[in-house]
């Protein structure tokens, strides 16, 4: 039989899931490769892999796609590791800079500042190093690890050129809609065997039981490990409950309505 192939994410978010099936029996049948979220993306549109830990704003560019897992990249309430960091509040905003690294963020950040912010900035589609020109009235959507090492003003009402603000955009969300919100899912371009599939979500879920193994199997490089504990098990809620299923549907609503 063929390896499965499979891109799994490679921030810090998803290696509980790396570390399962790492540890599971299914290693010897599987190919993984580790990728930004949008090369996860591209690979499982191309056809270049079997499953892929994908944005959710992807999903409908995958031929036959299927979500096989109960356990997602989502959060409930504040995420920390995707926001709009901005020199200046929401409404002296002009131009915000799209992490390139994402496609799902990218969508919810058009989507709150049509939909909730009620702001009209412009959208710029950024590139490697574009951190860097966050400055004046231009703000940039930053997703992933790159997100702690940008330090946000503790007070949201702070004044000045190195004030730097953040709003979480997954807070954003559930201020808005009351709902979690779902960055990525597993989803297969391809019929799997059950059995598979099944075993596919033990092994994830043997991952997010091990959280402090998977984090001496990966020691973090930008926080330590005590923090990035607490990110993993505050932050993200894994599980792809019902409430997380609706906020999906309301999302891609929104998405289709304004064509994004």
């Amino acid at each position: 039989m063929e390896k499965i192939r499979i891109s799994a994410v490679s921030y810090l978010n998803s290696l509980p899931f790396v570390y399962g099936l790492n540890h599971s029996a299914l290693k010897a049948d599987c190919d993984i490769s580790l990728d930004i979220p949008s090369v996860c993306a591209e690979k499982l549109i191309s056809g270049k892999v079997d499953i892929g830990l994908i944005p959710v704003a992807a999903i409908s560019q995958v031929t036959n796609a299927n979500i096989i897992s109960d356990y997602c990249i989502g959060a409930n309430g504040k995420v920390k590791t995707v926001c709009l960091f901005s020199k200046v509040p929401l409404n002296e905003i002009k131009t915000i800079l799209l992490d390139y690294q994402s496609r799902t963020s990218v969508m919810l950040v058009k989507i709150l500042a049509k939909e909730y912010w009620k702001i009209n900035a412009e959208f710029v589609n950024a590139e490697a190093g574009f951190e860097q020109n966050i400055k004046g009235t231009t703000a940039a959507v930053v997703i992933g690890d790159r997100a702690f090492g940008l330090t946000p003003s503790p007070s949201p009402k702070g004044e000045g050129s190195n004030v730097l603000l953040a709003y979480d955009l997954s807070q954003e969300w559930k201020n808005f809609t009351g709902l979690p919100f779902v960055f990525a899912c597993w989803v297969a371009n391809k019929n799997l065997p059950a059995a598979f599939i099944s075993e596919f979500n033990n092994a994830l879920k043997n991952g997010l039981d091990n959280i402090d193994k998977t984090l001496e199997e990966f020691p973090p490089s930008i926080i330590n490990t005590a923090e990035a504990k607490k990110y993993l098990t505050e932050n993200i809620s894994y599980e792809l409950d019902e409430e997380k299923k609706r906020a999906m549907k309301l999302f891609i609503s929104f998405a289709d309505k304004n064509h994004y």
